[in-house]
């Protein structure tokens, strides 16, 4: 399969591009905003397999340039997209009295927007059976706990839960499945900046195994589904 994956660079989405490129089989554009870690992330997944196909890309979702992007996608994967994860994300832990618009905003631009960018782009490369999976959040869940400081965060990834319910109608009759996890927490950094000290059950490698796995799979069984994955909460 030719596989997308924003976020690359560190957690969940690292080791989501790890467990993608052990059998050999696919074809990964990674996406993320730091060279460094991109390198990295190219030089382990070369030592498990060394017949992995890797594109490390630094892209923006926010702010860079789509257009060179359909590029690299057309030249890499010959015009043809089977898998989109939408990984890549921020957080900002402030008190909702000491948010200002522009940390909504922010949250909005990561969370959401850049989402709806990065599916607004691969769209035409995506044929019947594609899958699109957005990681959603326990946070924006509903009925799930909530947590102080995490207000702009968890709405916004509550956007894009709707999203996927909506577009999941839109794409029917292309025959294109949209779904989201709802992740709870996974041993990260960012999940250390959610919770400071809090360690939580499930280790990064774990999570992003069962991410990648769901993104080869996952449509067989389920479209338009927010799908909560947590053993706790947070």
């Amino acid at each position: 399969m030719n596989i997308i994956i924003t976020g690359a660079s560190s957690g969940v989405g690292f080791e989501a591009v790890l467990e993608l490129c052990l059998s050999g089989k696919h074809k990964v554009i990674a996406l993320a905003r730091s060279q460094d870690k991109l390198t990295k992330l190219l030089e382990i997944a070369l030592g498990l397999n060394p017949d992995a196909v890797l594109y490390p890309l630094v892209f923006d979702i926010v702010h860079d340039d789509y257009h060179g992007l359909q590029q690299f996608i057309q030249t890499r994967f010959e015009g043809k997209v089977d898998v989109l994860i939408n990984n890549a994300g921020v957080l900002i832990n402030k008190p909702f009295a000491d948010m200002d618009e522009a940390d909504f905003v922010e949250m909005l631009q990561s969370n959401y927007i850049g989402h709806v960018r990065m599916i607004q782009s691969t769209l035409p490369l995506m044929a019947e059976d594609s899958h699109i999976v957005n990681i959603g959040s326990m946070g924006a869940f509903q009925g799930s706990a909530k947590f102080a400081g995490l207000s702009a965060y968890s709405a916004s990834k509550a956007a894009l839960h709707t999203l996927t319910e909506c577009l999941a109608l839109e794409l029917a009759d292309r025959k294109i499945k949209v779904n989201c996890l709802a992740l709870g927490s996974a041993q990260t950094e960012m999940l250390e900046q959610a919770f400071p000290g809090y360690e939580s059950p499930v280790m990064a490698f774990e999570m992003g195994k069962y991410i990648a796995d769901f993104a080869l799979t996952g449509q067989r069984f389920f479209n338009g589904k927010i799908l909560p994955v947590a053993v706790t909460t947070p």
